[in-house]
């Protein structure tokens, strides 16, 4: 139940939840005054006694505001920090991708072409999967990407013995092997989201809340003061929600590393960096002075 939750939560269309939360409060809310009708039209009291239950109330909903606040406050900081490492893996992989590209034009051919053409196929894949919702459409995206990962290691280790016996072999590896743990942080980084647990708890206390103060808030103006505070609860939930998803929500980590370096590439194809190597030496045509 709670995998359905946390799926239909990152999967599901953003006003489709906003729904959901603000039904939820309101259904709350009319129990909450339904409540207090009933409190209200069945009770005889002193005055004296109607001030202590005032005051208690008025603790209540202060110590109730409190901790919705602690909750949504620690939910945020989770989300943020998941957005934040989201975020630095993209220019990380975006790094790595361009060091490696630029040290497979050292190899010799054929290994120069067959590695770089697979470092852009795998940047064009990496960068159409961070941009594409969560669904169908990101399956054969995942698989192309795993498959790339595994033709540039064999491309790497078909090209190794021509660079074993030079120091560059070590630090080729090296950002190969960094390119694939990259692959695999961010597929880590993706799938990374406030447990649904969390949200299933403050789901609940927010529509508790919304029945709470809605049971102590009498009056036209103090109904109009609820909605207003359940209006501010439910945007700052769609808020954390939306941070927490990495590629369906409004808010998602720039992929402009990951641009610039496909342009990049496609501007520096392989042979662009031989311009400066040395020139072959021209042949002598016949019959000419030497």
């Amino acid at each position: 139940m709670l995998a359905a939750f946390g799926n239909w939560l990152v999967q599901a269309p953003l006003w489709v939840v906003g729904l959901a939360i603000f039904g939820g409060m309101l259904a709350a809310s009319v129990i909450g005054w339904a409540l207090r009708w009933r409190h209200d039209r069945g009770m005889v009291a002193e005055v004296v006694a109607e001030d202590k239950e005032s005051s208690q109330q008025g603790f209540m909903v202060s110590a109730v505001m409190g901790l919705l606040a602690l909750l949504v406050g620690f939910t945020f900081s989770l989300a943020i920090e998941r957005f934040d490492t989201r975020r630095s893996n993209v220019l990380n992989e975006a790094n790595a991708i361009g060091t490696t590209y630029l040290r497979a034009q050292l190899l010799q051919e054929p290994h120069r072409a067959r590695i770089s053409k697979f470092l852009s196929d795998y940047t064009d894949t990496r960068f159409e999967l961070a941009t594409t919702r969560p669904g169908p459409a990101q399956k054969p995206l995942l698989e192309t990407s795993d498959r790339l990962v595994v033709d540039m290691w064999s491309a790497t280790v078909a090209a190794f013995p021509t660079i074993r016996p030079y120091d560059f072999s070590s630090s080729f590896l090296e950002t190969m092997n960094n390119l694939i743990d990259m692959d695999a942080a961010r597929k880590a980084a993706r799938q990374s989201h406030v447990p649904a647990e969390v949200f299933l708890v403050l789901f609940l206390y927010q529509f508790i809340t919304a029945g709470v103060i809605s049971y102590v808030l009498v009056g036209r103006g103090s109904r109009q003061t609820a909605l207003f505070l359940f209006l501010l609860f439910g945007i700052s939930l769609l808020l954390i929600i939306d941070i927490d998803r990495p590629t369906s929500g409004g808010i998602t980590e720039s992929q402009e590393p990951m641009r610039q370096l496909q342009a990049f590439i496609r501007a520096q194809p392989p042979g662009s960096f031989d311009r400066f190597g040395s020139p072959a030496p021209s042949r002598q045509e016949p019959g000419t002075a030497p």
